[in-house]
């Protein structure tokens, strides 16, 4: 996409200079020899000057082309770059950096600069499929953090996979350290905010084929080959502060002031923002703002949220209508997960950020996973329980997670209705009343969802707590429950997926 197009080239121990050329996207002139070279000297210049056939524009955007040559002369200490501009500006600047990645970082900051560490922390990563090298630092004081990424020389602005395991590893690292020594306040918990709000830090990956999304590889998205990343950075950085617990304990202090500065601006904030300014659309709240009495069902379909808003009581239970199938989270990051507009309104809406562990805005004492009664109901609800497993588990150790059960058949005997929410109840019940299901003056009915039901049905079977199941979210002390759901719905477990389902799928049930 050059108008022309010169590639000068001198190499070490050979005392020839190369020239080859392009116009227009063809060879001008074959590689040849041009003149000899000082054994001293290498390196190779491209000059080139873009053609208007193919650009609305000519001007280059130089301040972006001069932050890629900066990030290659960084993360490749010791290669002096050059970048020369006769066409538009007429400058000339030249890139070298000795030190590694902790110099650079400590040279964006003057002397008189707070920070911890004093001397900045420089890890290392070296596995058969990526390295990786960070240097990371807080900041006492000023907000002006440097945070930079890279993959194969490549800036990352977006961040992208590399940079979530990063974030953490790090936040997880520094809260074992804290609850191992037992540094927060009784009062406090740390939001992954306040451990990362002084944070300057720069990565550099490096790896094979690595994916990344769109044309600009701007962000990286390859998950599977650095799938153990984040757990690498945490086991070296939590070593590291055990060895240094003096400044550990600093920078628990650190994220403990973020936290009682944010905990006071949420609680005045609370008091001038009134219950419905930032909540979705979609969501009918309920009237009250009494914390220990209100109830959330995360209703699948459109169709079931408008019979359950008319079914349930406006007083205490808010209906929020989920549409189709919920994004598998259960292998993806807490800050990823953000970009899905049905987690982001379900996080919205109960006051909790995914991740967190901080639960005191939460805005209902119950939160109810309403699906079908079929297969495909019972998907979405183990796709919902997964998310407040892995993201929100403590709303789930504090008892506030629940799974509705919905009746899947209606029977109707002489004039007495009855609801049982599987075969295996139906064929109790018309054996305990001696029935059959083809005996005259019995009808049975198989919902095929909710939006089926009238509200008065949905009322009665569902959100009535006097007739309504309800079963309380709760995990094992063994860790089986995480292990139940991770071949359930990881990437990884297909094969042992499908031998489960041949072996036990008959038997598989919400209980």
């Amino acid at each position: 996409m050059s108008e022309n197009l010169e590639v000068h080239v001198e190499r070490n121990g050979d005392d020839k200079k190369y020239q080859m050329s392009f116009k227009n996207g063809t060879m001008k002139g074959k590689l040849k020899i041009t003149g000899k070279s000082l054994k001293t000297r290498h390196g190779t210049c491209v000059a080139f000057k873009p053609n208007e056939k193919y650009f609305e524009t000519l001007s280059l955007n130089i301040k972006e082309l001069q932050h890629l040559i900066k990030a290659k002369s960084i993360l490749q200490p010791g290669l002096k770059l050059i970048l020369i501009d006769k066409l538009y500006n007429n400058i000339t600047t030249e890139y070298l950096h000795d030190g590694g990645l902790d110099k650079y970082i400590l040279s964006q900051y003057d002397n008189e600069e707070e920070i911890l560490p004093k001397e900045t922390h420089f890890g290392n990563i070296e596995q058969d499929s990526y390295s990786l090298d960070w240097s990371i630092l807080w900041l006492l004081e000023s907000f002006e953090c440097v945070q930079e990424s890279y993959v194969n020389l490549i800036p990352t602005s977006q961040g992208g996979t590399h940079v979530n395991s990063f974030r953490l590893g790090i936040i997880d690292a520094l809260r074992e350290f804290s609850d191992r020594h037992k540094l927060l306040p009784k009062n406090v918990k740390l939001v992954p905010e306040d451990i990362w709000k002084n944070v300057s830090f720069v990565i550099s990956l490096r790896m094979s084929n690595p994916q990344f999304a769109g044309q600009t590889k701007n962000k990286l998205q390859s998950n599977s080959s650095i799938s153990n990343l984040s757990l690498q950075i945490k086991d070296r950085f939590e070593l590291w502060l055990n060895k240094h617990r003096e400044t550990g304990e600093k920078l628990v202090e650190l994220a403990i002031q973020n936290a009682q500065k944010r905990i006071l601006m949420n609680n005045s904030a609370t008091k001038k923002t009134s219950r419905q300014s930032i909540l979705p659309s979609r969501l009918s709240d309920c009237s009250s703002k009494d914390v220990k009495i209100t109830e959330l069902f995360l209703v699948e379909g459109d169709s079931a949220g408008g019979s359950a808003k008319q079914a349930r009581d406006r007083t205490h239970q808010a209906i929020l209508p989920l549409r189709g199938k919920i994004l598998n989270t259960w292998e993806l990051s807490s800050s990823r997960i953000l970009e899905s507009k049905e987690v982001k309104d379900i996080s919205l809406c109960i006051g909790v950020e995914p991740g967190s562990h901080d639960i005191s805005n939460l805005r209902y004492n119950k939160i109810c996973i309403l699906s079908d009664a079929d297969s495909d109901g019972m998907h979405i609800a183990t796709l919902l329980t997964a998310l407040f497993l892995k993201h929100f588990k403590e709303l789930v150790s504090a008892g506030h997670i629940y799974v509705a059960k919905p009746p899947l058949y209606r029977i109707d005997i002489k004039k007495d209705t009855y609801y049982v929410v599987n075969d295996n109840e139906k064929d109790k019940l018309l054996k305990k009343l001696k029935f059959k299901e083809d005996d005259v003056g019995v009808s049975v009915t198989r919902f095929k969802g909710l939006g089926e039901m009238n509200p008065e049905q949905l009322r009665e079977t569902t959100l009535s707590k006097n007739t309504r199941k309800l079963i309380k979210l709760t995990m094992t002390n063994n860790n089986k429950d995480s292990s139940m759901v991770d071949m359930l719905l990881s990437k990884k477990k297909a094969s042992e997926r499908k031998d489960w389902l041949e072996s036990k799928g008959n038997i598989a049930q919400i209980d």
